[in-house]
């Protein structure tokens, strides 16, 4: 056997050895810089708790973003305070779009994909009654942050969905006990034609008729959502011939609506009530066309000077050089009630939680707060007081505090309402 040949081999095989050899080295290593790697990322879910929060961001975001914000901030407070369970809260969010099935396709996503111990948020009763309806089938704990259908903590409500906003129904109440005051007679009511609006009309029908049974509502109009023909509707009314207005509509909506009664007289010597009128949100983008003496529910908050609330704004305005919408104060009630019941669970299993939220109680910038075990319905009041214009921009003026148990119905009508889903 020739020789040469057989160093030529030789050579070879020790070359092959070694980029085996190199190959091996370099496997091992790119495989333990991933097992590091990976460890570091369980580690660090591990030290975070993923909640899923879903909105119309881009639908509304007159509202959306300051309730955003509140979200933010909230987790800012409670995470540099230990956060929860002793770990970091950390928020997945994503916008609904305003549409029930993407809505519902999101809190799935966010479950199954992203692992989250729970969802909350929302703003249309249409999308909440969506997630809600999910968030039963599914045994997945939801908090409503804005949805104000009744139907959603009473005829449709289940075991795992609860509500934080006062409902429809509690704020119709407290218009409605206000509207009795002014001994009005002939009603004209104006409300977008879903969940929301139907809900706040039958509500405010049904109490102020309790407390004066002389009334009568003799036009009732239905724009759809974000569609109205304010020139037609303000017509209807005025043809009506009514001395009290009870007026739902909110936004877009509400600005049209507004601008064009104001410029017909249709509100001249009407008492005329307004559901939402009063938020930030809604009034301030009427600047000085904001309407004078509407009695309305809202959020004054640059009149409210207790020292939890004062602290809110303080810390609100630092963070974001703004000051607070009602929105704004929504998110980050929302985020402390989400960190309390997982206090008072001791845990992030969904059963736990959804038993902790049952009868919680914990304090808010606009006082304590409780969700009530029968119906989940949390006591969050609203305050209800009458427009002005101040330094050329719409305000609250001669508000109070309405307490949200004063206008909740009893146990025993809770059990008419309600399907035994606990």
């Amino acid at each position: 056997m020739d020789a040469k040949p057989q160093a030529v081999k030789l050579v070879k095989a020790n070359i092959l050895g070694e980029v085996k050899v190199i190959k091996l080295r370099f496997l091992t290593s790119a495989t333990a810089a991933l097992a590091i790697g990976l460890g570091s990322i369980a580690a660090s879910a591990a030290d975070t708790i993923k909640i899923g929060d879903m909105n119309s961001y881009k639908r509304l975001p007159a509202f959306t973003l300051p309730y955003k914000n509140g979200v933010d901030l909230a987790v800012e407070h409670i995470n540099a305070k230990g956060g929860a369970l002793g770990k970091k809260l950390e928020v997945i969010s994503r916008d609904d779009q305003g549409k029930p099935g993407e809505a519902v396709k999101i809190a799935d996503e966010m479950f199954n994909r992203d692992g989250v111990a729970m969802i909350f948020g929302n703003l249309f009763s249409h999308v909440g009654l969506a997630v809600s309806s999910y968030a039963g089938q599914k045994k997945k704990l939801y908090l409503a942050a804005e949805p104000l259908a009744d139907a959603l903590v009473w005829a449709k409500g289940n075991r795992y969905t609860f509500r934080l906003r006062p409902s429809t129904h509690m704020q119709a109440a407290m218009l409605a006990k206000r509207a009795a005051a002014t001994g009005a007679k002939r009603w004209a009511t104006i409300a977008p034609n879903y969940a929301y609006g139907k809900d706040a009309v039958a509500a405010f029908k049904q109490v102020l008729k309790q407390l004066n049974p002389d009334v009568e509502f003799v036009a009732e109009q239905w724009p759809a959502l974000f569609k109205i023909d304010a020139a037609a509707e303000v017509q209807a009314i005025q043809a009506a011939k009514v001395d009290a207005i009870y007026n739902v509509t909110f936004g877009p909506d509400l600005a049209k609506f507004v601008r064009e009664g104001t410029t017909r007289g249709t509100f001249d010597g009407k008492t005329v009530m307004g559901l939402l009128t009063g938020e930030p949100e809604y009034i301030d983008g009427l600047k000085d066309e904001a309407p004078e003496g509407w009695i309305v529910t809202g959020y004054p908050w640059y009149d409210i000077k207790t020292e939890s609330h004062s602290a809110f704004v303080a810390a609100y305005r630092k963070r974001f050089n703004d000051y607070p919408r009602n929105g704004s104060l929504v998110g980050y009630n929302t985020v402390l009630s989400i960190a309390a019941a997982m206090a008072k669970a001791g845990s992030t299993d969904t059963e736990k939680m959804v038993d902790a939220f049952k009868g919680l109680s914990h304090d808010t910038p606009v006082g304590s707060i409780t969700y009530r075990a029968i119906d989940h319905q949390s006591t969050m009041g609203a305050y209800v007081g009458t427009t002005a214009v101040r330094d050329g921009k719409g305000v609250m003026v001669d508000w109070t505090y309405e307490k949200g148990e004063d206008y909740l119905p009893s146990d025993e009508d809770v059990r008419k309402l309600r399907p035994a889903t606990d």
